[in-house]
């Protein structure tokens, strides 16, 4: 879809050895799952985060599904969850039978808001799943405090939030359970991938279960078993060696990307802020205990119109850029769960309005330039019809 801009909205970008470890997988003759390098993998997430367990999956959205399954999700069960967020978010609990609950965003991260949340719990309620919008942390103080008083799980989505702190607390490490994604939009990435990080030492020996399709496949390679059977239900969640190989190469360069990432976070947030403060745009908020992962650029124009408007004029100027989520409480299938407009304001009124630049690792300074000079020359005071 971008080949065709000047300056493209992502562009997925090497770290340097992901060829050297690929070839070195085939190599060895292990390509499919949890070989050498999905261990290297899971290590360096687990020493990472200071987790009991990791465990790559073939996408983000499998960790959640993973998550859904260890819950033991059943039809008429409860889950909160932000509005603006990915469907994936969603999918994998209703997947189970569970009834989303949509719950509004605050104005300032666009993360869940968590005094909305408790208002929302009932007896049915399982879990509640925040979503690190941008990588800036929830109200993981709060969430977890309130899920604690009513005995509910957390699972974070952690797909943004990778190598982000919330209160000098790695994001990922709140939740008894946690996903993170390795897909190409992502920091650190294999195309398609993602895992689940376990931080209750009690899912751990069944996630194992259900992610080598529901067999004690790994207990028996363990030695702990003489054969391996059918246990429990599941499904094949394990991705190729050859991209844990990819991913490896990228984990092990995870302080290169970050000081890249954070150099096209920086230079975008200095050089717009004249332009923002002049036309009442708003700028990514980083609050006070939040330390983000530099995921991506996002503004927030006056209206709808004027964000169509600007997209436009990108585009004329050879610049991807593009919206983000729209209100899932407003999509087909949440209005069947009973999803009314009016119902998450905040959700509704920032999906109009939110415009996500062009960031990834390899954006130059010069191409950088080119978008907020496209941008400043948009055209404004004159006003856009809504």
């Amino acid at each position: 879809m971008s080949s065709s801009y000047r300056i493209p909205f992502n562009k997925p970008g090497l770290a340097g050895k992901e060829w050297l470890y690929v070839n070195q997988a085939i190599a060895d003759g292990h390509s499919s799952g949890d070989g050498a390098f999905t261990r290297k993998c899971h290590a360096f997430l687990e020493q990472l985060l200071g987790s009991p367990k990791a465990l790559l999956t073939t996408s983000c959205t499998h960790a959640l599904e993973m998550a859904a399954l260890l819950l033991d999700i059943h039809p008429g069960d409860e889950v909160i969850v932000p509005s603006f967020t990915f469907v994936s978010t969603v999918n994998a609990f209703v997947l189970r039978g569970a009834l989303p609950v949509f719950v509004d965003i605050r104005p300032d991260t666009l993360n869940v808001n968590e005094e909305l949340i408790e208002s929302a719990i009932t007896p049915r309620t399982k879990a509640i799943v925040p979503v690190h919008y941008a990588g800036v942390g929830c109200a993981m103080d709060r969430i977890c405090q309130i899920a604690a008083a009513s005995g509910i799980t957390v699972v974070e989505d952690n797909a943004h939030g990778l190598f982000a702190k919330y209160k000098g607390r790695k994001l990922g490490t709140f939740g008894d359970l946690a996903s993170q994604s390795f897909h190409e939009t992502k920091n650190v990435i294999c195309g398609e991938g993602g895992a689940l990080i376990i931080n209750n030492q009690r899912y751990v020996e069944r996630a194992e279960v259900i992610r080598e399709k529901g067999t004690n496949r790994g207990r028996f390679f363990r030695g702990e078993v003489d054969k391996y059977t059918w246990t429990d239900i599941g499904s094949s969640y394990l991705p190729s060696d050859l991209l844990a190989a990819f991913l490896f190469a990228q984990l092990e360069a995870h302080r290169e990307i970050q000081a890249k990432r954070k150099r096209v976070w920086e230079f975008y947030w200095e050089a717009l802020q004249p332009w923002a403060r002049k036309f009442g745009v708003g700028l990514p908020q980083i609050p006070e205990g939040c330390e983000q992962p530099y995921h991506m650029f996002y503004i927030l124009l006056p209206s709808l119109g004027e964000r169509t408007a600007l997209i436009n004029h990108l585009k004329s100027e050879g610049i991807l850029s593009v919206f983000h989520y729209l209100p899932l409480h407003l999509s087909d299938m949440g209005r069947k769960f009973g999803g009314r407009d009016g119902d998450c304001p905040v959700c509704e009124n920032v999906s109009d309005r939110l415009l996500r630049l062009p960031f990834y690792n390899d954006l130059s300074p010069d191409e950088q330039a080119s978008v907020v000079g496209a941008i400043e020359s948009f055209g404004w005071p004159r006003r856009v019809a809504t």
